[in-house]
């Protein structure tokens, strides 16, 4: 199992942090970086300075919401990070949620699938150097053409819900999930292998997110639970937490309970059991749990409050993919 990293943008810690991160990771030997975007930086500007400065680090800028971006926009941006990075870059996108989609950015939410559907169906002509043609429900664009190229870049997608799923595994070069148990990971490889042999195409690789901290202090627990409160709540994850045996602390979320109280009730096993912690030989051992359910790669997103830019995590994970 590939291991790659992602930078967190844990909401307590400075913005330029994330510059940090990707310096430990590359110093660390990764070669692959994830790059989303929340209320900090553009993940493509981003990318961008982060590929200048690093040597070997492949970004992969996502997942994206693809309601907030057009298909010619996310074509520019990819490919503007490929071209004056001079690597290939990769390109992933979600549904997001709708107080990302609509709140923020004041962008309808409905029909995400299609949507998701179509954006691939858009984005794949342009980034191989087509003029676009496309004319869908959600997507429509018509003569754009990059005159630079993005070189081999490829479309991951975001997935959690069955039918996103079914989709991802027929349209995506790779299919990314975020917080879920080992038990979740295998149904969902099994769920794209079916789908995939549905269509007669081969199944694409399998990447999880897991948040993952070293000799954890209580710093570092209470950030690891602040970052699940904002996911409690929202549907899919909501579902993904309460299949996983963690229905009260949904429940309270969407009662309106406050996050503060929410931080305060949050059970440690649901922290545990969709991350990587503990000694440096427990998240080896983690990381195996999840490779034998079925994951291709797993994304380590380190936890920062005990672990400056997550320097120790990654130089003691630096041989995982050996």
């Amino acid at each position: 199992m590939k291991v790659s990293v992602v930078l967190p943008y844990w909401l307590d810690r400075p913005a330029l942090e994330a510059v940090d991160i990707a310096r430990s990771a590359a110093a660390a030997g990764f070669e692959e970086l994830w790059i989303g975007e929340m209320m900090t930086f553009d993940a493509f500007a981003l990318a961008a300075a982060i590929v200048r400065e690093t040597e070997q680090l492949r970004v992969v800028v996502g997942p994206l919401a693809i309601a907030v971006r057009t298909a010619a926009s996310l074509a520019l941006g990819i490919t503007s990070v490929s071209e004056l990075g001079g690597r290939r870059a990769d390109l992933a996108l979600g549904a997001s949620t709708p107080v990302v989609v609509r709140d923020w950015h004041g962008r309808s939410f409905d029909g995400a699938v299609e949507r998701m559907r179509e954006t691939v169906a858009a984005l794949k002509p342009m980034l191989a150097g087509e003029k676009s043609s496309f004319d869908g429900r959600h997507v429509r664009t018509r003569g754009f053409r990059m005159t630079a190229r993005a070189a081999h870049s490829t479309i991951t997608v975001a997935a959690f819900g069955t039918k996103m799923l079914d989709l991802a595994a027929t349209v995506a070069d790779r299919v990314v999930v975020n917080l879920v148990t080992t038990t979740q990971v295998a149904r969902v490889k099994q769920r794209i292998a079916a789908a995939a042999a549905a269509a007669g195409k081969p199944a694409p690789p399998l990447a999880v997110w897991l948040p993952a901290a070293i000799a954890p202090t209580p710093a570092a627990w209470e950030q690891l639970a602040r970052q699940l409160v904002v996911y409690l709540a929202p549907k899919g994850y909501g579902e993904m937490f309460i299949d996983a045996g963690f229905g009260s602390i949904v429940e309270q979320a969407r009662s309106g309970t406050h996050p503060r109280d929410l931080l305060r009730a949050m059970p440690r096993e649901l922290v545990q059991a969709v991350g990587a912690i503990g000694s440096g030989d427990a998240l080896r051992s983690r990381l195996a749990e999840y490779a034998r359910a079925g994951a291709d790669e797993a994304g380590i997103v380190p936890v920062t409050a005990h672990d400056d830019a997550g320097r120790t995590l990654l130089r003691d994970l630096a041989g995982a993919n050996a």
